[in-house]
């Protein structure tokens, strides 16, 4: 049975993709010293689509969140479970997963981030999950009151009510993102400190996220969902073709130099929300690593939006990227023979590895 297990669960664009980043290239060390990252990265967002119930998750899959909770449920140490779209999950469903997890002692960490960079990267995210609303008609919905879903499933305080309240006080950890200019390992630093992570423990490598793209590509992102009607409507075929041809492969390889934002015409309007939402949360029972202070926007600039741009822009790019993906299906095309002998020593040695590691548990166990 587990001792303790730390559930991060959100929200995205608050530095998760690091933070995992270093959480699985130590998977081993951090087994060793045991702390357990059950499986792989794929397993635990196999597992959140399932207990979601979302309805673009992959219906056959192998990673299930009862299978996932079980696994974490066969080690004696501390478990980390890692996926920003668990925040999104109901109050039953969020009531599900702690109490599959009991009688471990379950923590819930979120992540908080200002809303002056929050509200550009939920647009974005959206878009690239398939979305295609303009950025313009998403804040106007914000503004509206008609935007539930960014207010539930991007914001600290919503995910603490409906998963903090299922645990004691002290259970339940806020980490609020530094602002821009600090060092990026103290975001790690502060994850590290709430799940009992020794520092040095853990090798840092040069920092790694989910780059965001500029206002030119994510348009041009929007307008091939619109174009792509019915095809690839579940999460792993967009993921499969549209995300590794055009948006890793390509788009993010670009400049992406066109920044976009909120918009100083509306930063009075930001700025008090975002002091609404340090007062709830300073009245909110629990853990806050860092301060709430870093949820006032900083440094706040005029940005044009993708909806400012013309035709003519997005058409020069659309040849650029183009001209990308040629390339790109070229060196698919230039693979050598022997790739798939190398792909199945890979799947091989992971394999030997999953052995020895339920071989030293099993000894653990008998000790």
């Amino acid at each position: 049975m587990a001792r303790r297990v730390y559930l991060h669960i959100g929200a995205p664009k608050t530095g998760s993709t690091y933070v995992q980043n270093v959480l699985w290239s130590n998977q081993q060390v951090l087994e060793d010293a045991g702390i357990l990252l059950p499986s792989s990265a794929v397993a635990h967002d196999q597992a959140m689509a399932d207990l979601r119930q979302a309805r673009w998750r992959d219906t056959d899959v192998y990673w299930t969140w009862d299978r996932l909770a079980e696994k974490a449920g066969t080690w004696s140490g501390d478990v980390i479970i890692s996926n920003e779209g668990l925040g999104a999950a109901t109050t039953e469903q969020a009531t599900r997963a702690v109490e599959s997890l009991q009688p471990a002692e379950v923590h819930i960490i979120v992540a908080g981030r200002d809303l002056w960079r929050t509200f550009p990267s939920f647009w974005q995210q959206s878009i690239r999950a398939r979305s295609g609303w303009r950025f313009g008609a998403f804040m106007g919905a914000v503004e509206q009151g008609k935007a539930e879903t960014f207010w539930e499933n991007h914001t600290a305080l919503r995910m603490l009510r409906r998963w903090g309240d299922l645990v004691p006080a002290e259970r339940r950890h806020l980490v609020t993102v530094p602002p821009p200019g600090a060092p990026r390992d103290l975001l790690w630093h502060r994850f590290a400190g709430i799940m009992g992570i020794p520092d040095g423990l853990c090798e840092l490598a040069e920092p790694t996220s989910n780059p965001s793209l500029g206002a030119a590509e994510i348009e041009l992102l929007r307008r091939v969902n619109l174009a792509l009607g019915d095809s690839y409507p579940l999460r792993t075929p967009y993921q499969k073709v549209v995300h590794r041809h055009l948006v890793d492969s390509v788009l993010k390889q670009r400049a992406n130099e066109l920044k976009f934002g909120v918009g100083l015409d509306r930063a009075e309007w930001v700025m008090e929300l975002a002091e609404q939402q340090i007062k709830e949360l300073q009245d909110y029972p629990c853990q806050i690593v860092g301060d709430l202070d870093e949820l006032r926007p900083t440094k706040m600039k005029q940005t044009g939006t993708p909806d400012d741009l013309d035709d003519s822009q997005l058409l020069q790019v659309a040849i650029e990227t183009i001209v990308g993906m040629l390339g790109h299906a070229e060196s698919l095309s230039e693979q050598p023979d022997d790739h798939k002998e190398k792909v199945f020593a890979r799947l091989k040695n992971r394999a030997a590895g999953g052995v020895k590691r339920r071989l030293r548990l099993a000894t653990r166990r008998d000790e």
